[in-house]
Order: structure tokens, then C-alpha cells, then sequence
């Protein structure tokens, strides 16, 4: 029976057989599926938690089991708004990376940075600004400024759909954007030529997936 310490972001809980708990983790350099037997001496975890942790593998099991659990709490952690928008975000990161079982340490990271900032700022502006790095960073940054629909370049009328792909207002029917914002937001990973209500139209459309 094997230990190895570590830390990550818990990304899913999946609740199965008398409270027991599948945890996904995203962790510097791979995705942790974990099962957590439910016991009155441990530590309450949530969505969107940081932890330290220990991964025991045995012979009897074919997931290895979450152990010594401690949150690495942040002083936002108790802020309910807040903390619903970041596990809203961080859940993105589940179904985006659920197959991948090693990855480059870039995902975690940039949770890091995000949780630094988190208390700072709109979480949705952060949110939107750690988006475009992910998608610069995969190479899915669309900042041709080519629909995705009819493949005209857009010169006016400029909308963004699901993976913040650019369309023509006539290709997508979304809300439109000023061109030379979004053409900031990409090339500079910034929200800030953004209005508060542009805001919560790209969050909306980033909750549909990444």
C-alpha cells in the first residue's frame, strides 16, 4: 500500500454508495479520479477546493483512495457569491480535461493565478481573461476575425458564440461587440475596454463550455 502527497484543485464530487465520494483533481502535471470513503472524522471538501492530499493505492481497490485531506483555504472561500461563480469556472475545467490523464502544468497554473486575484476583482472579468489564455495556449484563438459560419471576414455587426469563435450578427444572432474591444481582449488577455453588461454575456457564453 503506496502514499504520495501532493496538491490540486477539486474540479468534480461525484456522490456514490452510502456517502462515499468519486473526487476528480486537477493537480500540476495530471487529472486525480479519487474515491473518498465517507467517515465523521473527514475534513468537509467542496467544489473548487484547493487541498493537499495524499493518493493511496491498494491491491483490493481499482481507485486509488483520497486520504489526509487538508483544505488550503483563501480568504475569498467564504464569500458565497464569489465562491459559486469559481466553482462554476472550475467545473469548465472537469469537463474540458476529464479524459486527459497527464497534462503540462499551464491548467494549474493558471487556477493559481486566477485564485490570487480572485478577491481583487469581477471573478467574471478574470474568469474571461484566464479563458483567452487557455484558448491562445491550445491554439483555438480565433483572432482572424473570420466567421466561423458563411468564412466572410467581419468588418461590422461582430458576435461571438461558444468557444469565443467570431460570427457575423447574421451567422449567429448573439449580442454584437465593438470590434476593436474584442480585438483588445484577444491580443492583450484584457477585459477592460469591456461594459459590465458585455461582461455577463461572455460569461454566459463561457459557462457553455470550453
Amino acid at each position: 500500500m503506496l502514499k504520495f502527497p501532493m496538491q490540486g484543485y477539486i474540479i468534480n464530487i461525484t456522490r456514490v454508495k452510502d456517502e462515499d465520494l468519486i473526487v476528480t483533481l486537477l493537480t500540476p502535471n495530471s487529472i486525480k479520479t479519487l474515491y473518498r470513503f465517507y467517515g465523521a472524522r473527514h475534513s468537509t471538501i467542496h467544489l473548487g477546493y484547493k487541498i493537499d492530499f495524499e493518493v493511496q493505492t491498494s491491491l483490493k481497490s481499482s481507485l486509488p483512495q483520497l486520504r489526509s485531506i487538508l483544505h488550503l483555504a483563501t480568504q475569498w472561500n467564504a464569500h458565497r457569491e464569489r465562491m459559486l461563480l469559481w466553482q462554476a469556472f472550475v467545473r469548465l475545467f472537469y469537463t474540458h480535461l476529464k479524459d486527459i490523464a497527464t497534462l503540462e502544468n499551464f491548467y494549474f497554473e493558471l487556477l493559481e493565478s486566477c485564485t490570487a486575484i480572485w478577491h481583487k476583482q469581477n471573478p467574471k472579468r478574470i474568469a474571461i481573461e484566464a479563458y483567452i489564455k487557455l484558448l491562445d495556449y491550445e491554439g483555438r484563438l480565433h483572432d482572424d476575425f473570420i466567421c466561423f459560419n458563411c468564412e466572410e471576414a467581419i468588418l461590422n455587426d461582430l458576435t461571438l458564440i461558444r468557444g469565443f469563435l467570431p460570427a457575423h450578427k447574421t451567422c449567429a444572432w448573439n449580442e454584437t461587440f465593438e470590434h476593436l474591444h474584442v480585438k483588445r481582449l484577444f491580443e492583450e488577455k484584457s477585459t477592460i475596454a469591456l461594459s459590465d453588461d458585455h461582461i455577463n454575456v461572455l460569461w454566459k457564453i463561457l459557462l457553455e463550455g470550453f
